[in-house]
């Protein structure tokens, strides 16, 4: 019997991952699954364990590279409308970690809460945002976050209280298999002047960010005290391009995709730049992206 008989509604094999990324890039995964409920999932992933099968989590696809050779093992999407809920009980907001971040910024706004409107213009998942703590320089989701329920590679669900929460610069100590939900707490304001607030981060963004192309986001992390952004640009480096990745003219620390573009040109193209970098200014420079 395969391993994944019981879950033949649910499973597609060598599906390729490049509709579900941003960038539209990479190969196929050996078993890709959407479950439906969280108990199926929790069923997938005791499955994988049992039949030693690596899992990958795959959220928005905004913020990964996957090879043009793909993955082998298991992907998990939780693209189901029962992994993207969202409550909100006064100042408290809890979401479940399929929930896109956009949406749950909506939410907040539309109820009165300050806070997430700082991420405005941040793509991907909220289980996505709390393992690489996304933010920018209006703050951080670890400033709200009190309550983490996660999935362990076992299928064991855990609850990690702030006490044991650890953050820092686009990491943090979140490094179970993936996020179920967490609990958020909010200031009360009024909706109009967040709105305001969300509305002047986003045109802010829009005009330095190439946010209607094919990209990842950004490429690589800050050094700590510099911009890749500006380090890249000042190394004369917008605007190269390698098969169908190009570094963009807006902001440098994004690379965006052309027609017939491969996932081998963007890491070919990623490899250039920081090697550039290292030469020119001692830097290395470390990817924020996930490359599977």
């Amino acid at each position: 019997m395969s391993s994944f008989d019981e879950f033949a509604e649910i499973v597609k094999r060598d599906e390729s991952l490049a509709p579900y990324t941003w960038l539209k890039l990479g190969g196929p995964a050996q078993y890709f699954i959407e479950p439906r409920n969280v108990d199926e999932l929790v069923r997938v992933v005791q499955v994988c364990c049992e039949q030693g099968i690596s899992v990958r989590v795959l959220g928005g696809g905004s913020n990964v590279v996957v090879r043009d050779e793909g993955v082998s093992g298991a992907v998990l999407r939780l693209s189901h409308p029962s992994f993207a809920e969202v409550r909100i009980d006064g100042n408290r907001v809890t979401a479940r970690g399929g929930a896109l971040l956009s949406h749950v910024i909506s939410e907040t706004v539309r109820a009165g809460l300050s806070g997430f409107e700082n991420l405005a213009g941040i793509p991907g998942t909220i289980g996505g945002a709390l393992h690489g703590n996304a933010g920018g320089r209006h703050g951080e989701i670890s400033q709200y976050v009190r309550k983490v329920t996660v999935l362990t590679a076992s299928g064991d669900k855990l609850v990690r209280t702030e006490d044991e929460l650890l953050f820092d610069y686009r990491q943090s100590n979140l490094d179970e298999l993936l996020i179920l939900e967490a609990e958020f707490e909010l200031q009360p304001d009024s909706p109009d002047e967040i709105l305001q607030r969300l509305r002047k981060i986003w045109i802010t963004k829009k005009a330095s960010q190439p946010l209607s192309s094919q990209t990842a986001g950004c490429i690589f992390k800050n050094p700590r005290g510099e911009r890749a952004g500006q380090m890249i640009e000042k190394a004369g480096l917008k605007g190269t391009r390698i098969g169908g990745a190009e570094i963009n003219e807006r902001h440098a620390n994004f690379i965006v995709t052309h027609e017939g573009a491969s996932s081998s040109d963007v890491l070919r193209l990623m490899d250039l730049v920081r090697s550039k970098i290292a030469d020119q200014f001692g830097v290395h420079l470390e990817p924020e992206v996930k490359i599977w």
